[in-house]
């Protein structure tokens, strides 16, 4: 027993004297590095630029204690500098980010350090210096990643020196896209890791692959958008035996997916999104049984079908296939991933953006290890399966923007693990209650926007209900949550965002929600029926959004904190004037909407220091003197909407400073002077309305050369006098030209049918063209969001003259055409009929003549037309449109015309009893004329008796010359008569003389 423990305690003393030798080992070794390092590293730091001093420490004598430096424990060498940006984490250089750079030039220096085997001085900045060649000398090297550093130049060949090099990563690390050769690689015989993203590739095209699979030992390969357009269809030496990780997403590969591919059998992550991959995803996928990721999202497979073989990829856990163009029902494609033996692995299922379509299929819930779930942007019909109860662990799940119209499975509140609930843009019905909440208690975000502003979907919850949840982001629009304020909101803390939009609450705000001390970056109250008025106590974080529009609230401009930067509180009954400090109260508004309130006094001048607005619209109010002169300080300005109010005086000079203005609004107004010519420095003019004011002189030619992008122009009902000017035809996007009810002159130019605008299809997306209020049919609209269709001419209610111009026919996709009361001759141009997508034509009260042009029948889009009161003839048509066009005021007036809907018949045109050409027609006109001559005679006769007549009474002097004036004038009479007749009596007996001979 001795000898056991002595031998135990003499072996116990061995060990722990060999521990003690070995850390004084340590400890001696470990009291500096080496001299000739200590001096190297600090040249090194000398050359750099380091802002923030994040190698201050680099002092003393012991280098391996300095920050970023690290040291073998035996021999004291420095075998580590890892001086990446801790602060950066994108390839992205942001400014709050440039203070924590390293820059500047590399020291040859670093050659000292004989045994370095990491570089690390990813996401710095060494924009303007070239890699430096000498890191090939660098021969221990095992790590090198030089990713996110903006070097100049190129890869230097020397890379290709460091065999013993195992880890390469270039991940977007040249300030430029210079490109770059391959050929270096193959001195590269032990890589496991290679990263060339963003790098220029395009030179290598042909052979990359080759060269790259020259490296047997790679494990990961990525080679993100490199500008490789060729992905080889062949390639049968493919010597990847150890590859794992391939990533060649985000290139301009066109082709089918190679199979090749499925020779790779070790691979447990592929990576193809973003490139333009077509046809079918190929059943050799089934073959890659390591397979744990698979993105291939972000390419065409147009019409192509989901492979139900995907399924047998037991090991996947992300499936990502979103942003294709993958069509059919969706029901055997997540059969086939519910099929596994042993549960499916799957974690992550993305098949957002595609054309998928019908019901969610109940094999949905076998895929019970989902934690992500994206199902976005598709056609999926239906509910949502029952079995969704079974997916314990999903945390977010996104179904928005389908066609989806069931109910709510009550299995929702199952989902105990759900952060992320994002079920909007659907039409979904029926009763919501506590039961789909219940054990939602880690539930964050919910969003249920309905698609439709028909409600089907209704909140039914006791106002004593205690939600298990603390959302931090409410979004519901166009569901019944009320009539009532949710109480349930009451211990909602932490919400940042609430979104209660069409919800029809008819209630005020309860005060406890202002006492709930929220931080809030958007508050979304719109289109309810919300009253009462507005504390200024809520909180916001920058930069937040506040809507309260379209509600009923009253009482002064509620001014929130500096955070705001959007409000919009339009369509309530807040009343008072701006107050004169609101541009200081929140300075750093981007986005104002005040209009349609009750605001009365002048626009405060405060506004004009926002120097942050892109959008002001005050429209709608009571507003009255002048519009505000300092401008100059809202340079971004894009939208500027002061229409109907009563604001006076003249537009200032200082509006023209706002270069960026897209829409200036400034209608219905009591606005005089000209338009004052600064305003052509606004050159990215889209829509110039100042339209019902009192503004006079001609319409600038310099519109017409100034603003080349206009598409809307509106200057009715004004004073403007002149011509219209040719120069107008110059703006190619125009395509609602509204000049009517003003003192325009002269002829039509011909050059109108230059107008592209008008001849093209409107745009199949939708285009923000603003709002404007537009005369069709004879009736006023306002356009708010399909403003971009609406394509009109409207010339009317001027002293126009002259003939229509044939070239109006070349607008071939006008809608709407109003030429009435001016004063046009000449007929109307035969080809009108090539205006096929004219819905409405307005002529009357002109003098055109001539025929209906044969041609109209061709106009079957037409639904409103008025040819009234001009001196039309003929046969009014009766093919297609006409038919419907049967009212007769829209043809009164044209006394030649004949033909239904008018009582007069084209047979009694031609004399026949009660014809418009024979004796009847004659003596209604001769009536008709009589008439005008007894009116005009009467006044002729009070104008001319009490003009002169009157004069005469009045003043003597007059009256004596008057009488002595017609004395003279009656002398001079008989004296012509007298001579006439003896003229004529002397003729006459000359002629009688001659006939007896």
């Amino acid at each position: 027993m001795c000898d056991k423990n002595c031998a135990s305690l003499a072996l116990l003393s061995i060990l722990l004297l060999s521990g003690v030798l070995h850390l004084q080992t340590v400890k001696a070794l470990g009291s500096g590095c080496k001299e000739v390092e200590r001096k190297a590293l600090l040249q090194f730091r000398q050359n750099l630029a380091d802002p923030s001093g994040r190698l201050s420490s680099w002092v003393g004598e012991d280098c391996c204690r300095w920050r970023g430096v690290s040291c073998n424990n035996r021999t004291a060498s420095v075998i580590k500098l890892k001086l990446n940006n801790p602060f950066r984490d994108s390839f992205d250089a942001y400014e709050d980010d440039a203070g924590h750079e390293l820059g500047g030039p590399i020291s040859p220096s670093l050659l000292q350090l004989k045994d370095l085997k990491y570089l690390d001085l990813s996401m710095n900045n060494f924009k303007g210096f070239k890699v430096p060649e000498f890191i090939g000398s660098l021969k221990e090297l095992r790590y090198l990643n030089l990713s996110g550093t903006f070097f100049s130049g190129t890869i230097p060949q020397s890379l290709g020196n460091l065999t013993n090099l195992l880890y390469l990563d270039l991940n977007n690390f040249l300030d430029q896209s210079n490109q770059i050769g391959l050929g270096w690689l193959s001195g590269l015989p032990s890589l496991k890791y290679l990263n060339l993203g963003g790098a220029d590739l395009s030179k290598a095209a042909a052979y990359w692959l080759e060269s790259i699979s020259m490296l047997r030992s790679l494990v990961e390969l990525r080679l993100p958008n490199c500008n490789l357009p060729i992905l080889p269809i062949h390639f049968p030496s493919l010597n990847f035996t150890s590859l794992q990780v391939l990533d060649l997403s985000n290139n301009g590969f066109n082709s089918t997916i190679p199979h090749w591919l499925f020779n790779i059998t070790r691979l447990s992550s592929l990576d193809l999104n973003t490139n333009d991959l077509q046809g079918d995803i190929p059943d050799g996928f089934a073959s890659l049984n390591s397979l744990q990721q698979l993105d291939l999202s972000g390419n065409s497979f147009l019409g192509g079908r989901l492979s139900r073989n995907l399924g047998k990829l037991c090991n996947l856990r992300t499936l990502k296939l979103s942003r294709n163009n993958f069509s059919g029902e969706v029901s055997d494609f997540i059969d086939g991933l519910s099929e596994c033996t042993n549960s499916s692995l799957l974690e992550k299922l993305e098949l957002g953006f595609n054309q998928l379509t019908g019901d969610l299929p109940s094999s949905l819930g076998y895929l019970k290890n989902l934690r992500y779930l994206e199902l976005w942007h598709n056609s999926f019909v239906g509910s949502i399966p029952p079995s969704i109860g079974n997916l314990t662990f999903l945390k977010e799940l996104y179904l928005s923007s389908n066609q989806m119209n069931g109910k709510f499975p009550e299995s929702f509140g199952q989902l105990s693990a759900i952060d992320v609930l994002d079920l909007s843009e659907n039409q979904w019905e029926g009763i919501i209650t506590e039961t789909h909440f219940r054990n939602l208690s880690n539930l964050k975000e919910l969003a249920l926007n309905k698609q439709s502003e028909n409600i089907s979907l209704i909140f039914n919850i006791s106002s004593h209900w205690i939600p298990p949840f603390k959302l931090t982001f409410i979004n519901i629009r166009s569901c019944q949550l009320g009539p009532k304020f949710p109480t349930w909101l009451r211990n909602q803390t932490e919400l940042t965002t609430l979104v209660l939009n069409n919800v029809r609450i008819s209630d005020t705000i309860p005060d406890w929600f202002w006492q709930l001390d929220l931080t809030l970056d958007e508050l979304d109250v719109a289109y309810n029926e919300l009253s009462g008025s507005i504390p200024n106590s809520l909180g916001f974080r920058f930069p937040a959004t506040v809507d309260l529009s379209s509600n009923s609230f009253e009482g002064p401009l509620p001014l929130w904190s500096f955070n705001v930067t959007k409000l919009y509180l339009r369509d309530n009954s807040f009343s008072g004037p701006i107050p004169r400090d609101f541009g200081q109260k929140i300075p750093f508004l981007t986005d104002l909407d005040i209009s349609f309130n009750s605001l009365n006094g002048s626009v405060s001048k405060s506004i004009c220091n926002l120097q942050q607005l892109l959008t002001l619209v005050i429209s709608n109010n009571n507003l009255s003197g002048e519009i505000p002169r300092l401008w100059s300080n809202i340079s971004s300005l894009y939208i500027l909407d002061m229409s109907n109010n009563s604001l006076s005086g003249e537009i200032p000079e200082s509006i023209g400073s706002l270069l960026s203005v897209r829409f200036l609004i400034l209608c219905n107004n009591h606005i005089s002077g000209e338009v004052p010519p600064s305003l052509k420095n606004c050159s990215m003019m889209d829509s110039l309305d100042l339209g019902d004011n009192q503004l006079s002189g001609n319409i600038p030619a310099w519109i017409g050369e100034s603003m080349p992008s206009l598409s809307i122009l509106r200057l009715r009902s004004n004073y403007f006098n002149g011509t219209i000017p040719p120069e107008l035809c110059k703006l190619p996007a125009l395509h609602i030209l509204d000049l009517s009810h003003n003192n325009l002159s002269g002829i039509i130019p011909p050059c109108v049918g230059n107008f592209s605008g008008m001849k093209v299809e409107p745009p199949d997306s939708v285009k923000y063209e603003g709002s404007l209020q537009v005369v069709l049919k004879g009736s006023e609209y306002v356009f708010y969001t399909t403003l971009y269709l609406v394509n009109l001419m409207d010339l009317s209610s001027n002293n126009l003259s002259g003939e229509m111009p044939v070239e109006l026919t070349r607008l071939i996709h006008l809608g709407t055409l109003n030429l009435s009361r001016n004063h046009l001759v000449g007929q109307i141009p035969t080809q009108i009929g090539k205006l096929e997508w004219l819905e409405s034509l307005d002529l009357s009260k002109n003098k055109l003549s001539g025929s209906i042009p044969p041609s109209m029948v061709s106009l079957t889009f037409m639904n409103h037309l008025n040819l009234s009161y001009n001196n039309l003839s003929g046969e009014i048509p009766k093919a297609n449109q006409f038919q419907s066009l049967n009212d007769p005021s829209i043809y009164e007036g044209n006394l030649a015309l004949c033909g239904d809907p008018l009582p007069k018949t084209c047979s009694e045109i031609d004399g026949t009893p009660g014809d418009p050409g024979g004796d009847e027609y004659q003596e209604d006109e001769n009536e008709h004329d009589k008439l005008w001559l007894f009116v005009s005679m009467a006044l002729g006769f009070i104008v001319g008796f009490w003009g002169v007549c009157g004069t005469l009474i009045i003043k003597k002097s007059w009256r004596y010359t008057y009488f002595r004036f017609v004395d003279k004038i009656k002398d001079q009479f008989l004296t012509f008569l007298a001579l006439n007749v003896v003229r004529l009596k002397r003729e006459m007996l000359e002629k009688n003389g001659g006939g007896e001979t």
